[in-house]
């Protein structure tokens, strides 16, 4: 690829990332725990249920959400580096220990807003 090629490339993911960064949605959240425990995730890092991440359909992998539990008000910030969720009327797929400071382990779904922060 040449040098004039990469410049529109470049001012798409920069647009992009500016018009995405602080704004929110909203919707509704699950996690993933063991089943999935050290099998790799879709950035190829291997899922670690431990570790504070979520899997988003789009957002670019290492970008830094705030989840906020709407029913509780609790919140956390997790780092995407997945995929998902693939279940209709989900916006997000947490980590189990992103999930349990959210207070989603008994219910297992939760309405959130989801914020980019970086």
């Amino acid at each position: 690829m040449n040098k004039s090629n990469i410049l529109p490339l470049l001012t798409c993911f920069f647009l992009v990332a500016c018009q995405t960064l602080g704004t929110g949605m909203a919707g509704k959240a699950s996690y993933y725990a063991h089943q999935y425990h050290g099998r790799p995730t879709a950035s190829g890092e291997p899922y670690n249920m431990y570790a504070m991440t979520a899997a988003h359909p789009s957002l670019p992998f290492g970008t830094l959400l705030r989840v906020t539990n709407l029913r509780n008000g609790r919140a956390v910030l997790v780092r995407v580096n997945d995929r998902g969720p693939y279940k209709a009327g989900r916006v997000v797929d947490v980590s189990l220990a992103a999930a349990e400071q959210l207070g989603l382990i008994l219910p297992g779904t939760a309405e959130v807003r989801l914020e980019v922060v970086r």
